[in-house]
């Protein structure tokens, strides 16, 4: 069994190599036909061949084009095309350098349209040979009464190329012995909303019996995997700091706060310009919104966006904005679908209201509902709210609550100066991706309601 995995392990890289070569390799022919001026005459083309190979495999790990039957066809292809397009420039200021003159852009164009057809071929076939290799994992679901459990289990079930969920048990109403004798027919466990101690007992089975386990986390688990190791005399004990960022991270964090966000205000002034200009001349009102949210140890501040609804959308009460929602102006959609209407927000960020990555701020209200529900959500707070971070990039607009924070926390607790680098460099990829932007869902809360329900009843 270890030497079947290995070998579909190596079929798979041998298949990521292959793409990364045949991207590599029409790089190749337009740099040796369309910038001749830009060639070694020795061993320095090795060099330039290197740096492409090295760019275009660190933009595409980056933007997770190697999760092959992991993610959509359609996001790998996505994903692959930012890495040509982010490489290729880099590339084109590369050979530019080398020629001592700006070389002209047009072979570049055609070389990045040729490596976008060549990705999109070369992805097709690279999820066709995964599914082969690795056919759907036979899946058992345990779970309690928590509905969030059961909405990850139907998110697992929509992804039948990957999981076959073929038995569910309620851990409320089976014992330990009959979850054992079920688990091991099955590949791997999927455990939601289950008792700490029985918990404890399944992951232990899992681990011991060498069956794959899926874990639905809370903020405790959070906290722990993320904590440090440590030796106390002959014993080992995990440690959590439980502080936020220390006061050298909080120093480089804001300076680099200050330098990107001061050059993208200049360099998006002319977007913001016509931005502003579309607004007022569209229906005479203001072009800025501002809205009380709550950053960094409870303060409150005005956060800045372009107005993209009616003037006196929130008359009648604060309500977040629905698909299709008929208060968004004609210039609103589209800012909102570019994400340009959160460019004022560069200005909050340069004057210390925000961060550039950090948890998203709320409104007040919205808090003070959350918190009610989750007092965790107060440990957001520990640092600024952001622009961009783990729940705008891996959340969408009607993501739950919990996984919001359970995201947010996770950032948190994992910060590091390399990890909002990271974030920034993604943020790019969701730029232009529709479920990002879309609008509030009402089913996004409905698992809380049914939660509460699901109490009453056992309460009858």
């Amino acid at each position: 069994m270890k030497n079947l995995v290995r070998v579909r392990k190596s079929i798979m890289l041998f298949v990521k190599i292959m793409i990364v070569a045949a991207v590599t390799v029409g790089f190749i022919q337009v740099w040796i036909t369309g910038y001749v001026e830009s060639l070694f005459s020795n061993k320095g083309n090795y060099v330039v061949i290197l740096s492409f190979v090295l760019l275009f495999t660190v933009f595409s790990s980056l933007y997770g084009a190697f999760k092959i039957g992991i993610s959509r066809i359609h996001e790998i292809i996505y994903s692959f095309s930012l890495a040509i397009v982010f490489t290729n420039a880099i590339m084109y200021l590369e050979l530019s350098l080398i020629a001592r003159e700006m070389v002209s852009i047009s072979p570049m164009l055609v070389g990045i349209a040729y490596q976008i057809l060549v990705v999109a071929l070369c992805s097709f076939c690279a999820n066709t040979i995964y599914f082969k290799l690795y056919p759907p994992r036979r899946v058992i679901a345990i779970f309690g009464d928590d509905v969030s459990g059961f909405e990850l289990i139907q998110k697992m079930g929509k992804i039948s190329d990957r999981f076959s969920i073929e038995r569910g048990l309620n851990a409320n109403t089976t014992d330990l012995a009959d979850i054992k004798k079920q688990i091991d027919k099955y590949e791997a466990v999927v455990i939601c909303g289950v008792d700490k101690n029985l918990q404890k007992q399944i992951l232990s089975y899992c681990y011991t019996n060498e069956k794959r386990s899926y874990l639905l986390p809370d903020i405790t688990d959070i906290i722990i995997s993320n904590s440090y190791n440590i030796q106390i005399s002959d014993t080992p004990v995990l440690m959590s700091r439980n502080r936020g960022l220390t006061l050298e991270q909080r120093i480089i964090k804001r300076a680099m706060d200050i330098v990107i966000s001061a050059i993208a205000i200049v360099v998006t002034s002319p977007i913001m310009l016509f931005c502003a200009i579309a607004i007022k001349l569209d229906d005479g009102g203001p072009i800025l919104f501002k809205q009380n949210r709550i950053t960094i140890n409870g303060k409150i501040f005005n956060v800045l966006k372009f107005r993209s609804m009616i003037v006196d959308a929130d008359k009648d009460g604060a309500k977040k904005a629905v698909s299709d929602d008929d208060r968004i102006t004609r210039v609103g959609k589209v800012i909102r679908a570019c994400r340009m209407d959160e460019l004022p927000q560069l200005f909050n960020i340069l004057r210390g209201d925000m961060s550039l990555v950090g948890p998203r701020p709320e409104r007040i209200e919205n808090v003070y509902e959350y918190s009610k529900k989750h007092p965790e959500f107060e440990l957001r707070h520990r640092v600024k709210g952001g622009l961009t971070g783990f729940a705008q990039l891996y959340g969408k607009y009607d993501t739950s609550p919990e996984d919001k924070l359970n995201m947010d926390l996770i950032y948190v607790e994992t910060y590091s100066l390399l990890l909002d680098i990271k974030l920034l460099i993604l943020t790019f990829k969701v730029l232009f991706m529709r479920e990002s932007t879309e609008g509030f869902n009402e089913k996004a809360n409905e698992n809380v309601r049914a939660s509460k329900s699901l109490k009453k009843e056992r309460e009858k």
